[in-house]
């Protein structure tokens, strides 16, 4: 048994780690906090075999982060995401304009015309007075974060379509995009 933990644990770990690191949206993050307290239990019980009370402390008390974690994310915010889609949806039924959750504008794919990727969204910004969201920042390229390039788009330039978010333009149009750096976007 000893063997298979040893093994157990730091593999648990290790991809539990990837899946919250990676921020694929609740239900990957709760998973990932689930994979965590595998982990952790498999580390507690080495702790005890090993006689070793700092591992076997430290893991009991990462195994109750975990448990919150998956709380946090698998209950919480799940039914923070499934309130938001519901709204979503039952505002395409009504006469009124159709709602869409802010939360999209950090997460969504954005695609162009004629079908083309054109990255995923990041951010957003809008004003403080009057609530109007100005543009969309869209990272696109790279990996992990690494060699992104990030663009803005008008948001009179694009139009959401259920967890999709749709550019006006092609991908010679959003390529002529001006780049924007990371830790200064535009003031407007």
């Amino acid at each position: 048994m000893e063997t298979i933990l040893t093994w157990v644990a730091p593999i648990a770990t290790i991809v539990a780690a990837l899946m919250t690191a990676s921020n694929l949206g609740s239900r990957i993050t709760g998973a990932g906090f689930a994979v965590f307290t595998i982990g952790s239990l498999a580390w507690l019980v080495l702790g005890i075999i090993g006689d070793n009370p700092a591992l076997l402390w430290m893991n009991a008390v990462l195994t109750l982060l975990n448990l919150f974690g998956i709380w946090r994310w698998l209950g919480r915010q799940a039914k923070f995401e499934d309130g938001g889609q519901h709204a979503a949806q039952a505002s395409e039924a009504k006469s009124s304009e159709t709602l869409f959750p802010l939360s999209l504008t950090a997460k969504a794919a954005v695609g162009g015309r004629g079908g083309a990727s054109l990255g995923q969204c990041v951010d957003a910004m809008a004003g403080c007075a009057s609530g109007r969201i100005a543009y969309l920042v869209v990272a696109e390229g790279g990996v992990g974060g690494v060699g992104e390039t990030l663009r803005r788009i008008d948001w009179n330039d694009v139009v959401v379509e259920g967890d999709t978010i749709r550019a006006t333009l092609d991908r010679a149009g959003f390529d002529r995009l001006d780049l924007i750096e990371k830790d200064k976007w535009p003031a407007r």
